[in-house]
């Protein structure tokens, strides 16, 4: 994988799979996330977005197969990696998005480190402000793939009207969420994963652990943890599948006040060191952890 210049990137936004798109709304609600409309796909699925100031969650569903485009020789199909997800390990975050000034430009690099070598994608579809106002937004997409990660998908997103997309009205959260902090990936063999993810991030700067490291971003971070870390900071069960995402963390200014609010909801959670987390099995195959920031 040869090295190229380039300026590390941001985290953009995290694709989490759901079958059922209101039951997701509804929950993250509960969180106290503020959810945005229903969004529509002409390749076949829908959104709901989370956003925080430049990063957002991305909550997806298949809403009509027959729409999905296969896969390509250097296509990648979006909507067909997120069903192949929900069927094959199931709800939850499988794609990592990362921030681009110039997708095409990028997807060359990603070519040239040998780490995709996917045709950049255009789209764009219409979207609704706080104040009911219809807009275009457009993005371009540039892949990458991790052969040693199968059921992990790699993107960095262009925006072409931020404009229309960013609103800070959307970016106020009831639990106070400031931030989406970090992805957590967990591999049975971090090393393994190391050069990708330091070439697909544009060269972040890599902080050391034991087994495990952090890719610090411009925006947030890649917490790369083994099975004994995984279990130590989120009470996972040590298993020996293939590397995947187990959730994200967003920071927020009060984690008492976040406590207060899952127990009034009703929804279950965990206290670790460092932050709570509701686990993965209670929230459509996704963690979701609150760290103090």
């Amino acid at each position: 994988m040869p090295a190229t210049a380039s300026t590390p990137r941001g985290l953009d936004h995290l694709v989490i799979g759901v079958r059922d798109l209101d039951a997701a709304w509804h929950f993250y609600e509960k969180l106290g996330f503020r959810v945005g409309a229903r969004n529509r796909h002409p390749w076949g699925t829908e959104n709901r977005i989370v956003q925080f100031p430049g990063s957002f969650l991305e909550l997806v569903t298949i809403a009509d197969d027959a729409a999905i485009p296969p896969h390509g020789e250097r296509r990648f199909s979006f909507g067909a990696f997120v069903r192949e997800a929900l069927v094959g390990q199931g709800e939850g975050l499988s794609m990592l998005v990362l921030e681009s000034t110039d997708a095409k430009a990028d997807a060359a690099t990603f070519k040239a480190q040998g780490i995709g070598d996917f045709e950049p994608f255009f789209f764009e579809r219409r979207a609704r402000r706080p104040d009911g106002s219809d807009v275009r937004v457009a993005f371009e997409l540039a892949f990458a793939a991790d052969s040693r990660a199968p059921e992990c998908g790699f993107f960095v997103c262009q925006q072409f009207e931020p404009q229309n997309f960013w609103n800070p009205e959307f970016q106020h959260h009831p639990n106070g969420a400031t931030a989406l902090s970090a992805v957590v990936m967990l591999a049975e063999e971090p090393a393994f994963h190391r050069a990708f993810l330091s070439a697909f991030s544009g060269g972040a700067e890599v902080l050391e652990g034991n087994e495990d490291y952090v890719l610090a971003l411009p925006r947030g971070r890649i917490d790369v943890l083994d099975p004994e870390a995984a279990q130590g900071a989120y009470l996972v069960e040590p298993d020996t599948t293939p590397a995947r995402f187990l959730g994200f963390c967003v920071s927020v200014p009060d984690l008492e006040a976040v406590a207060e609010r899952l127990t009034e909801n009703e929804v279950s959670f965990q206290r670790g060191d460092e932050r709570l987390f509701v686990p993965a099995e209670e929230a459509f195959g996704c963690m979701v952890a609150f760290e103090q920031g």
